[in-house]
């Protein structure tokens, strides 16, 4: 994992600067996260990872999958002509989720989930995002997520970042002080 976070880096960085001088980080921004759907679906994976199919038919291939997905300009297909002929298909998925975080790095956007064991009210969601927003200094992209295993409170997940207010977390840590 760590080594096609690697591999996948530069690519993702060239990416975001091909769509910021084009003023495109939205267009980018679909074209490689359904991209990276695409190579994720076992025939098309079996087919990129062959080596008997020849780059140029992966590349027609993906190239009409770009065309298809998002109406792909020509940067865009290109880049994924050239992510073909490295072999670098396979490692989309990660080119996409680098490729997210630098977009809401400079979109000063932070993507937040948070799971809770009920269904969040809407007042107590635009008291999670004003709270988030003064803290992180960010426009936050909320999405909620009921997991009743939590028993109550909530888990709130901001990139790396992890609020766990839950009452499992709670029972578990009182468990390990009386142990």
């Amino acid at each position: 994992m760590s080594n096609a976070i690697t591999i996948a880096r530069p690519y993702a960085q060239a990416a975001f600067e091909e769509a910021q001088k084009q003023n495109a980080l939205k267009a980018w921004s679909e074209l490689l996260l359904g991209l990276a759907d695409v190579v994720q679906n076992a025939d098309v994976h079996a087919v990129v990872s062959n080596p008997k199919v020849s780059k140029a038919k992966v590349a027609d291939l993906m190239d009409a999958f770009a065309g298809a997905s998002a109406n792909a300009n020509a940067q865009q297909r290109n880049f994924v002509r050239v992510l073909a002929d490295n072999q670098r298909l396979l490692v989309l998925p990660e080119i996409a989720e680098l490729f997210e975080v630098l977009k809401a790095e400079a979109e000063k956007t932070v993507n937040v989930v948070v799971d809770s064991a009920f269904e969040l009210s809407a007042a107590q969601q635009d008291k999670i995002v004003s709270s988030l927003k003064k803290r992180m200094g960010r426009e936050i992209k909320l999405a909620c997520n009921v997991k009743k295993d939590l028993l109550g409170g909530v888990v709130i997940r901001a990139g790396d970042k992890v609020i766990d207010g839950s009452a499992l977390t709670r029972l578990s840590e009182m468990a390990n002080a009386l142990a």
